[in-house]
């Protein structure tokens, strides 16, 4: 005989709700797949457009680049040279522009890189009378413009034998550098835990020394972002060279726009000597893109 509490019992089946997905949601999980990943190559391709034309450009003869547009040599292969490359090797002007370029780009990257990683690291950990004051102050000269002080700095260099030299526009690089390098450098210095800090500094390291062994790898990401800004900003510039350098200084970007204005149509010179000045700035960024994008997101999650 059996009872009612030993008899079984019978449960209903628990229905569970699933939250409704919006328009927006099934959309966006749609194209997520191979959809998404065709159109971000096709927009990266059209932004290389540019680059591609300028490159068969450079691969063309003048006649060739006078009678038709750069897309001809999909169906003229033969059209394809180097010689414009040969031209431009045998151009004295683009050749010492192109060693000015490296002459001013590198030193003024470096010293940026250096001296804002020393100062972000002292702005952030070490204690000094009027630290905060003093980092207030390198802030706000982000807010003054390169224009406002290309005519003061211009009469001071020259009263001082910098006007012209390939040091002077280095100096004047690496001071409008360096407080966004220090403002950049000293918030992501600051995340890093104080905990870590201290256990170096019990196990006997000084300040350099954990700059050097703790500071600097766990910076690396903020560090590289820094250099590409700094690269591209000093490689791509014009308006300081032309303003700061003479002839024998000038960089790639002065030197393509003298031959413009003095041989119009020496076009089988300024087209090889415009992509390697547009690649070289490029090859930096896809070199160090995954850095790059290390240093960017840096912070946004704790």
């Amino acid at each position: 005989m059996t009872t009612q509490a030993d008899s079984p019992v019978k449960t209903a089946p628990v229905e569970v709700v699933r939250p409704k997905r919006s328009l927006g949601s099934r959309l966006a999980s749609g194209v997520s797949g191979g959809v998404l990943r065709l159109f971000l190559i096709l927009v990266g391709l059209f932004w290389l457009v540019p680059t591609i034309g300028l490159l068969l450009s450079s691969l063309r003869r003048p006649e060739d680049m006078s009678a038709s547009g750069w897309w001809k040599v999909f169906s003229e292969p033969s059209q394809l040279t180097v010689d414009s490359y040969q031209k431009l090797l045998e151009n004295s002007d683009i050749t010492s522009s192109l060693v000015n370029t490296v002459l001013i780009t590198v030193p003024a990257t470096m010293l940026v890189v250096v001296i804002g990683s020393l100062a972000g690291y002292a702005f952030a950990w070490m204690e000094f009378p009027g630290r905060d004051w003093w980092f207030l102050g390198v802030v706000s000269l982000l807010v003054v413009p390169v224009q406002v002080a290309l005519i003061p700095i211009a009469e001071l260099f020259g009263k001082l034998g910098l006007f012209g030299t390939i040091l002077g526009v280095i100096l004047f690089h690496v001071g409008f550098g360096l407080p966004f390098a220090v403002f950049l450098l000293r918030n992501f210095f600051a995340e890093i835990p104080r905990e870590l800090l201290e256990a170096a500094r019990l196990d006997g390291a000084g300040e350099l020394r954990l700059f050097l062994r703790v500071v600097m790898p766990l910076g690396g990401p903020a560090i590289a972002s820094l250099g590409i800004f700094q690269f591209l900003w000093v490689w791509n510039d014009m308006l300081v060279a032309l303003v700061f350098t003479k002839s024998g200084t000038q960089p790639i970007t002065v030197a393509l726009q003298t031959q413009v204005r003095q041989f119009g149509n020496n076009i089988d010179v300024l087209a090889p000597g415009a992509f390697i000045s547009m690649v070289v700035p490029m090859a930096v960024f896809f070199a160090f893109q995954r850095q790059f994008v290390s240093g960017v997101m840096a912070g946004a999650v704790k």
